[in-house]
């Protein structure tokens, strides 16, 4: 069952923190990757590009953890628990963008690569811990 993302917990995803995707690697291992992260709505969504492994991880076992850390006080965070809801390359250069100016200040996003495809994964936030120590 989905559940929604509010209030402090909400303000931590939209601002400009970095969010720590764990994937699950064939063998069962735990798999991270470092990614920016954003709100469409009810789901958490992420940027990457075609051929990155954890992306392959995620696109076999669509459960993932996903870590936001508040980059002005990392003691204070969010913990998801996350089933992958979608996965389209629709608006993914137009959302990477916006992510650059979000995190970069730049209208572009500066480090694509020849012939790169972006694609966008949405996931459905099943359980949301907000830690506000610190």
């Amino acid at each position: 069952m989905a559940e929604k993302i509010e209030g402090r917990a909400r303000e931590i995803l939209e601002a400009a923190n970095i969010c720590i995707v764990a994937s699950i690697e064939k063998d069962g291992v735990p798999f991270t990757a470092p990614v920016w992260v954003d709100m469409d709505g009810d789901h958490v969504t992420v940027n990457t590009a075609e051929g990155r492994h954890w992306m392959e991880n995620v696109r076999r076992d669509k459960r993932v953890r996903l870590l936001i850390l508040n980059m002005e006080n990392p003691y204070e965070y969010v913990t998801i628990k996350a089933t992958l809801a979608e996965d389209t390359q629709e608006g993914a250069d137009d959302h990477i963008n916006a992510m650059a100016k979000k995190y970069l200040g730049q209208d572009e996003y500066p480090f694509r690569q020849p012939g790169e495809q972006r694609v966008i994964f949405k996931f459905a936030p099943e359980r949301v811990h907000l830690n506000a120590a610190g």
